[in-house]
């Protein structure tokens, strides 16, 4: 390829990019035509994060309660306790609760109110990516990356679900635009709001959020005008502001005397940086994660990545993680590949080579960090990489598009178009039986389109063909890469979704031990398939009250048994693909309620055990406890009182003592001891965990109380009295 000298002289101190913008990008303000074009795709991708979003329930029960309780009290937002007696936080910090409590505490309780919010995250995350595209590489470039990012499934998954993966998307991505700002010019204001929100992402997923520091800073350092020193000094304050914007919390949570305010979820010894630096930090890339379940090294599968499948390069085009992520992942790698070429030469300012290193590192960093890390590890994680995928996919086809005349360019566009569109096919034909008409057409329009994009450099030196026939060459090759990820995003956005880790498109063929693909647990998968919820520390889904009625180890509606009423409705029976009961709405296999005693998937709660929790509970600071988080947000969820869950999402936090539960009870703060299924960490009555020995002690000193197929124990009516 020919080299491009694109526009990269320092700007004067103080001037917008607008002053520097090369002839192909669009710094300045939006011509009515484009405006148009521009909130017409927020308006369809409001459309398509909207449809239908009340279907999946709470989805995430475990989140949704968290919310339920902030909405109640304010600590608990603060906090972000899991019930509003504030007995224990969710293992996460608080920040992606906060849209979801205000949410509710504004205009109550609902599927919509929990579920909006991530939603619109979803399209801020793609208003965000146009104009940081478009600001370099013009309109038509943001608007291809937005839509990208729009039909990627993992993507339209996230932002119709409830975990804190949909906050983090739109912080990462935010703070990529203001680097890509900084870049521009020397004011000090771009890198300090660049610092701001990756503090804020701190605060939403604690160090996933700092994954791609490395590359954004090095880039930075070298690419930034100004002097070496003045640089320097600029990246410091942004580090200021980011260690400020997420430092309050940590001090705060650190310094608050812990008699008064919730235990740290996640941790053994009640610290939020514990939490921070082990189990949802370095445990993370070990896989030693103390209080986990399943997972770890040496747990099971091969490949060094333990009971969460095998580990390496090909891990993102697995059968397992292909679908949600990998469709334009090779395009992506090309393209970038294609911009360094074509910048090679430019000066060390260039703007449009900077954006390259930045989207790139993104994309590298993160994807290196999810093939090789050994602990908990979900596929939708992987909405991650999504914003740094379709960057560089319409950076790099702009890019080349507008060099289509050389032969090395059109060359490079023809391979990534033929490539994506075998690649496609291969994804597509996972999905056994599903569209398979797609799996066909995809590669020959790939194929025409490749062998139209070839030819392009001998067409325009020997016709003036008209204008639209290249227009439409361009358009064949965009829609026979996109139209896989398209099609498995629409049915994703038609299949409702809830259950303990979720997954985008329909099912796909899984092999190898333990359901995943080469040893990995697919979703939904036995023991050991569950997590951190949401995103990484507990089961990431919410196992709760949404699952299709009927399902063994599923749940009635919102926590309700069939009959009961109130709260959103339950996901349907079967999805799109028409499966039968006892299957997640994700399209794979539920796990039993055995082994995992319904830690991952919640509880089912009947009318009669509503109805009895609900009897006097204005008196109750908890109106029942129960092992494990999910099982307490299903009983919480239907009554709309604060349950304790004991020892945190997996049971096996060491919270509250027995000790501290004596306390509780002969105070009088608790009603019920709800039964579990006598499985799981920490929650089996013959275990030794801290569950454990609760449970044996309610059991051996209080009444019995059948609630159909439920055994609650009394905790006002000792035995004998």
């Amino acid at each position: 390829m020919t080299t491009a000298h694109t526009s990269a002289h320092p700007l004067p101190r103080g001037r917008a990019a607008s002053a520097d913008a090369s002839s192909s990008g669009s710094a300045g303000p939006l011509p009515r035509r484009e405006r148009a074009a521009y909130w017409a795709l927020l308006a369809a991708t409001a459309a398509l994060f909207l449809w239908g979003l009340g279907a999946s329930g709470y989805a995430n029960s475990f989140y949704a309660a968290a919310a339920q309780a902030g909405a109640a009290s304010w600590k608990a937002m603060l906090f972000g306790s899991l019930d509003a007696g504030n007995a224990i936080t969710v293992d996460k910090p608080p920040a992606a609760l906060w849209p979801m409590a205000l949410s509710v505490r504004l205009f109550g309780l609902g599927s919509w109110q929990i579920l909006v919010p991530q939603a619109l995250m979803g399209v801020g995350t793609v208003a965000v990516l146009y104009a940081a595209v478009r600001r370099r590489f013009g309109h038509g470039c943001g608007l291809l990356a937005g839509a990208l990012l729009a039909l990627t499934p993992v993507a339209a998954l996230m932002f119709r679900f409830n975990n804190p993966d949909a906050l983090l998307c739109l912080l990462t991505v935010s703070a990529i635009a203001c680097v890509l700002r900084a870049l521009e010019d020397t004011r000090t204001k771009w890198p300090v709001l660049a610092g701001v929100c990756f503090g804020l992402a701190f605060l939403t997923k604690t160090l996933q959020a700092w994954v791609i520091l490395p590359p954004l800073v090095l880039v930075y350092l070298v690419c930034a005008p100004g002097r070496p020193l003045h640089r320097s000094g600029r990246l410091l304050l942004g580090g200021l502001a980011m260690v400020v914007s997420c430092g309050w919390y940590v001090a705060l949570a650190e310094l608050w005397p812990a008699g008064s305010r919730p235990y740290m979820g996640g941790s053994q010894h009640n610290s939020f940086l514990e939490l921070t630096l082990g189990y949802n930090g370095l445990g993370r890339l070990t896989g030693d994660e103390t209080g986990s379940v399943g997972g770890g090294p040496g747990k099971g599968g091969p490949g060094g990545g333990g009971g969460w499948g095998p580990t390496g390069l090909g891990r993102l085009f697995n059968d397992s993680m292909g679908g949600q992520i990998a469709w334009l992942l090779p395009a992506a790698l090309i393209l970038l590949a294609a911009g360094l070429v074509v910048t090679r030469r430019a000066a060390r300012t260039d703007a449009t080579r900077a954006a390259f290193l930045i989207w790139g590192g993104a994309l590298l960093t993160t994807a290196a960090t999810f093939s090789f890390m050994s602990g908990i590890f979900h596929e939708y994680y992987n909405i991650a990489l999504a914003p740094y995928i379709c960057a560089l996919v319409a950076m790099g086809w702009t890019l080349l598009w507008r060099r289509r005349a050389r032969p090395a360019a059109s060359a490079a566009l023809a391979v990534t178009v033929a490539g994506t569109a075998v690649w496609s096919a291969v994804l597509l034909g996972r999905a056994d039986g599903w569209l398979p008409w797609l799996r066909w057409a995809v590669p020959a329009a790939g194929a025409l389109a490749a062998v139209a994009l070839a030819a392009q450099p001998w067409v325009s030196r020997r016709t003036a063909s008209p204008r639209w026939v290249s227009w439409s060459v361009a358009g064949l090759g965009l829609v026979a890469m996109a139209a896989g990820p398209t099609a498995y995003t629409l049915n994703t956005v038609a299949t409702p979704h809830s259950g303990s880790i979720v997954t985008a498109g329909p099912a796909v063929a899984r092999g190898g031990p333990g359901g995943g693909p080469g040893g990995g647990p697919g979703p939904g998968g036995g023991p050991g398939a569950g997590g951190g919820p949401g995103g990484g520390g507990g089961p990431g889904g919410g196992g709760g009250p949404q699952p299709p009625r009927g399902t063994p180890g599923g749940h009635g509606s919102n926590g309700k048994a069939d009959g009961d009423t109130g709260g959103p409705p339950a996901a349907p029976r079967g999805d799109a693909q028409g499966q039968a009961p006892g299957r997640s709405t994700d399209g794979h296999a539920r796990p039993g309620r055995g082994g995992m005693g319904g830690l991952l998937d919640g509880s089912r709660v009947s009318g009669r055990a509503k109805k009895l929790l609900e009897e006097d509970a204005e008196r109750y600071t908890w109106v029942g406890a129960t092992t494990g988080s999910q099982n307490a947000a299903s009983y919480q969820l239907a009554t709309g009182r604060p349950v304790m869950a004991l020892g945190g999402f997996n049971g096996s936090d060491p919270y509250p003592t027995l000790a501290r539960f004596e306390e509780y009870v002969k105070e009088g703060r608790i009603h019920y001891f709800i039964a579990g299924s006598g499985g799981g960490p920490g929650g089996d009555p013959g275990g030794s965990g801290t569950a454990s020995r609760i449970s044996a002690w309610v059991r051996k000193h209080f009444t019995k109380v059948a609630v159909g197929d439920s055994v609650f124990y009394d905790l006002t009516r000792p035995k004998g009295s």
